[in-house]
């Protein structure tokens, strides 16, 4: 079965329901699967002044690169939210291009992905898409307030009429009739404006171990009982800060995405019971076209309607 217009598709008694009541499949670090083995490393701080030793590079991107196809794929696939982190590169001769990061930075900028979400959201006027940016590597003081005036006048001028302004509490019907299918979560104050929405709240288990997540996030969701906004539970493991990610990131035969294609059955298996003691919105997970990940978060809207 297609995903890639599913929302479209849900039973129209989910069509006036506030989208932060919704189970959203999103993508974590959505653009990590682009990141570019010839950039400098970014994080962790400890390993910046290495950056010229190309095998240690090669090391991070195999472990930072949490998504396998493009945002085009991912928005195929029916992912609808999206966790953009954006960096300027130091010395850049453009003065206001930016690019994503994880570990490193993408080799692609940020305007060229956000045109090609354009390009998709007009195609798919009935999709409603989350772009949560946030951040800001390398916006450095005497420059940060252009660049983000840059961007926020970029993201205005590109997506226009189909940014649903931060004033309303959107449903599925009034994106539709406003012809809306865009909402922008931008993690700094001060630059908040009509079309542009305050930070989305992103809970996650901080650990490699899918028993320490799994209980994190189910004490977190508790504070959700009554969500008035949207809210993210992000499925995803995170790497230690410490000398203990020497254990993981020594596994030459090992990476990333291996480890969590083979957590993430069972980090569903847990959202499936979990959703009917808490309210769940947003799901972020890595390597989201794999292990029915998709199907299984939008089911749970079916799985509400039924219990009405």
């Amino acid at each position: 079965m297609s995903y890639s217009d599913w929302m479209s598709q849900l039973p129209a008694k989910l069509h006036t329901t506030p989208l932060y009541k919704l189970a959203i499949p999103g993508s974590h670090d959505s653009m990590s699967y682009d990141l570019d083995v010839n950039s400098r490393i970014i994080e962790p701080n400890g390993l910046k002044r290495f950056s010229r030793i190309y095998c240690l590079r090669k090391i991070v991107h195999t472990w930072a690169s949490t998504q396998e196809v493009s945002i085009t794929e991912q928005l195929n696939a029916g992912v609808r939210y999206f966790d953009l982190r954006i960096a300027r590169k130091p010395k850049d001769t453009d003065p206001t291009r930016l690019y994503f990061h994880h570990g490193l930075y993408t080799q692609t900028d940020v305007e060229t992905v956000l045109r090609e979400i354009n390009m998709w959201a007009e195609s798919h006027p009935k999709e409603i898409l989350i772009l949560s940016l946030s951040h800001f590597e390398g916006f450095d003081q005497t420059i940060s307030a252009q660049l983000h005036s840059h961007l926020i006048r970029f993201i205005t001028n590109l997506f226009g009429a189909k940014l649903m302004l931060n004033t309303d509490t959107p449903t599925l019907k009034t994106c539709w009739n406003q012809g809306k299918n865009i909402i922008v979560s931008y993690d700094h104050l001060a630059f908040h404006q009509p079309l542009i929405w305050r930070k989305i709240k992103y809970y996650y288990g901080n650990s490699m171990d899918r028993a320490k997540i799994i209980a994190k996030l189910s004490q977190d969701l508790e504070k959700e009982k009554s969500p008035h906004y949207f809210f993210v539970c992000g499925l995803n493991p995170t790497l230690p800060h410490n000398s203990s990610i020497l254990k993981y990131v020594l596994r030459f035969c090992d990476n990333f995405t291996n480890v969590v294609r083979r957590g993430l059955p069972k980090m569903l298996r847990w959202v499936q019971r979990q959703y009917d003691k808490t309210p769940m919105n947003i799901i972020a997970s890595d390597v989201v076209t794999r292990n029915d990940f998709v199907a299984t978060v939008v089911k749970l809207n079916l799985k509400s309607v039924k219990g009405r």
